[in-house]
């Protein structure tokens, strides 16, 4: 008697999964979302830091007048502002959809 009640037990906590993904109870996983956003940002930060490198560079090489150069600094950190904010944006974007899709998830069941 005590061995059929040790298999009911293991066949109905093994099976679990199995009912609960039946039902649609299936949770909302959005870190594959948010890793591939983290990722396409790295890149973009990645990008605009080489490119602002260059740009460096090239102040070295031309004749520009000091007020050309310190114009295209600060255009180069309104750039880097303006990339951070969006990404800031994106993250949040972001995190309100997964809340919002957990929440209906919620209501659902």
């Amino acid at each position: 008697m005590r061995e059929f009640l040790i298999g009911v037990i293991v066949i109905f906590v093994l099976s679990f999964p199995l009912v609960r993904a039946a039902a649609g109870g299936t949770r909302y996983n959005g870190r594959p979302e948010m890793k591939a956003l983290k990722l396409r940002q790295k890149q973009e930060r990645k990008t605009l830091k080489i490119q602002q490198r260059s740009e460096k560079r090239s102040f070295k090489r031309g004749q520009l007048t000091k007020a050309t150069r310190t114009q295209m600094k600060h255009q180069m950190s309104r750039d880097k502002r303006a990339l951070r904010e969006r990404q800031r944006n994106d993250r949040q974007e972001l995190k309100d959809r997964q809340r919002l899709v957990q929440e209906r998830t919620r209501q659902v069941r």
